[in-house]
């Protein structure tokens, strides 16, 4: 596996290429060196894992999302703070390089020394990034130009305007054809290459994402054509379910089989399709500890109690049918749960590391705004909590998310069966100790669901996936993708909430091990203080001014955070602005709606 990733990271040709649509294209590779052999193939597609828009060692990218409570407001959400002319970044942005090295790389790949069986593998994982890119692009910015080529200095299309989302969609849908029927490995020990079922796993998220989007986004004119993109989200999802030879994890029982697949350095192969793999000997190590516990390098991202509240109990009924939920205490709201809770916050007998020495580790308030802190990417020994030290590698595509895009899908589409819930929902649920509901699809749905989160959705089974999606994809990057085409952006405004406070100036036991851990305050902090409990000031001022962490009801309570810093969603917030000085190099490009100028029309 060492030699095979280190081919990875280090395989990667010197090309140079244009930065944006606009800007002048170089290729220096010599045609011969590369296309003639199949080791040349090799070699430049696996430099396709080292483009910017490919997920690195990357644990936060949910950190933009409706359930995290996080150090600021970013300001996409904050009333006039962001315009067209703020710098979205090299990764983000409207940046084209890694599309045309891709690009370069198809239009070359046609030499006859090369038989062709080989060459369409190469071409079909080429081709693979190439969707992979621009399903980023259209996620973010909508329309956008389909280039198919390398482009010239000279070409037109530099300065083309941007293509209609059908013909950019179908694109992409007719790249991932080709790489799912092309791509020969089926299976990859290291887990870290594109094989044919990891194709089939992109195809698989991006047909559900484009179907749903269609149907919600009412306005694109394009609800005709989204059950054709739920039924390909159907198609590739029972290619790896019937084929794939994947299954559920449940190595180590349902109080631990779920988080072994986040804190493993070995990919669980069962289950995972693909990884971003560390290794200590390369020196290939990522941050997870350190953003995750610091109370200074990260967001200090925390759970918000809304979205807790959706975790069931044990024997599948919801949390919120429980008649005191509202004030009952973290030591308690904790206890007969969906096991996947005491596998992504801290609580209960959680333990960490320290010398070799395990001690309990309840939530810390020097980490955590609201009591919820998650565990899910961070390894228990303290040891990697200072720097880039992890060595857990970070799934990219779970067979979990398969059997949920399949469910979600068929639901969509009317057509979820007994036999199709019990074989998905059910078999998750089942891995996390749930007891109940697990043979047949809801009838009811839940209103805490409906009232919170999906007020248009009267549909059970909908309800269900989306909560289950929620939890069991938590933390993995896909949930603003999953607002974004649920038409759901007003999410982004929920209150970050927190755990339950009784009472002022009380000490709080969080996980009963006979230890007091954390008190709140107003005013004066409490004299004495009792050894080891952190003490945390909710006065409406600290120090003269705001401070963010309060109690509800003044003097108890939920927890909230920065509740004095304005939130807010507009629907020109389903696409960002195509930056300023690019609209001004190609004016063609317009504005998307919204955001000011000259605009591109909001349809189709």
């Amino acid at each position: 596996m060492k030699k095979q990733y280190l081919w990875i990271l280090l395989g990667c040709l010197g090309f140079v290429a244009c930065k944006k649509l606009d800007q002048e294209p170089v290729s220096t590779a010599t045609g011969n060196a590369v296309f003639g052999t199949e080791s040349g193939l090799k070699l430049y597609t696996n430099s396709f894992y080292g483009m910017d828009f490919m997920p690195k060692h990357s644990t936060t990218k949910d950190a933009f999302s409706d359930y995290l409570a996080v150090r600021s407001v970013d300001d996409f959400l904050r009333p006039g703070a962001y315009t067209p002319t703020a710098d979205q970044g090299p990764v983000n942005g409207w940046v084209w390089k890694d599309l045309r090295n891709i690009n370069y790389f198809i239009a070359n790949c046609n030499d006859p020394r090369v038989p062709a069986e080989v060459r369409n593998n190469y071409l079909g994982i080429a081709r693979y990034f190439r969707a992979y890119f621009y399903m980023e692009k259209v996620k973010r910015f909508g329309r956008v130009p389909w280039i198919g080529k390398p482009l010239n200095v000279d070409d037109p299309a530099l300065y083309g305007a941007r293509d209609t989302r059908a013909l950019v969609m179908d694109s992409v849908l007719a790249d991932l054809n080709f790489a799912c029927a092309n791509i020969s490995a089926t299976n990859d020990p290291s887990r870290t290459l594109v094989t044919k079922y990891v194709a089939y796993a992109l195809k698989s998220r991006i047909c559900l994402f484009e179907g749903t989007f269609r149907k919600y986004h009412t306005e694109l004119n394009l609800q005709s054509t989204a059950n054709t993109w739920l039924n390909d989200a159907i198609s590739a999802s029972k290619e790896i379910m019937d084929k794939g030879g994947y299954s559920i994890s449940t190595n180590g029982g349902a109080g631990n089989s779920y988080r072994q697949l986040f804190i493993s350095t070995a990919p669980v192969a069962t289950e995972v399709l693909q990884l971003t793999a560390a290794d200590l000997t390369l020196n290939v190590l990522h941050d997870a500890n350190w953003w995750w516990t610091s109370g200074t390098y990260g967001q200090k991202a925390s759970f918000t109690r809304t979205f807790i509240n959706t975790y069931l109990n044990l024997d599948g009924t919801p949390f919120t049918n429980n008649p005191g939920y509202r004030t009952i205490l973290f030591k308690d709201e904790v206890k007969n749960r969906d096991l996947r809770l005491k596998q992504t916050i801290r609580s209960g007998d959680y333990k960490r590391t320290s010398a070799g020495a395990q001690v309990p580790a309840p939530p810390l308030f020097s980490y955590t705004f609201t009591g919820y802190q998650p565990i899910k990417w961070t390894l228990d020994d303290m040891y990697y909590d200072a720097g880039s030290l992890n060595n857990n590698s970070i799934p990219l595509y779970r067979y979990a998310e398969v059997l949920l895009n399949y469910a979600e899908a068929r639901a969509e589409l009317g057509l979820l069966t007994d036999a199709d819930w019990a074989s998905t929902v059910g078999t998750l649920r089942a891995r996390a100790g749930i007891t109940g509901g697990l043979t047949s699809k809801p009838t009811v749905a839940d209103p805490y669901l409906v009232t919170n989160y999906f007020p248009g959705i009267s549909d059970p089974s909908i309800l269900e996936i989306r909560r289950e999606r929620g939890i069991e994809l938590s933390l993995e990057g896909l949930r603003f993708s999953d607002i974004l085409r649920w038409k759901r952006g007003e999410l982004m405004n929920l209150e970050w909430n927190g755990f339950y406070v009784p009472q002022l100036n009380t000490p709080m036991n969080l996980n009963e091990d006979g230890v007091l851990d954390v008190a709140f305050y107003q005013g004066t902090k409490p004299t004495p203080e009792v050894a080891g409990v952190t003490y945390v000031n909710v006065s409406a001022t600290v120090s003269n001014a705001v401070n963010s962490q309060l109690l509800k009801n003044g003097t108890s309570g939920e927890l909230t955070w920065m509740k004095e810093i304005a939130r807010t969603w507009s629907d020109k917030m389903y696409y960002y602005p195509i930056p300023q000085p690019d609209l001004i190099r190609n004016p063609a490009l317009k504005q998307n709606p919204g955001w000011g100028g000259d605009e591109i029309p909001v349809n189709n």
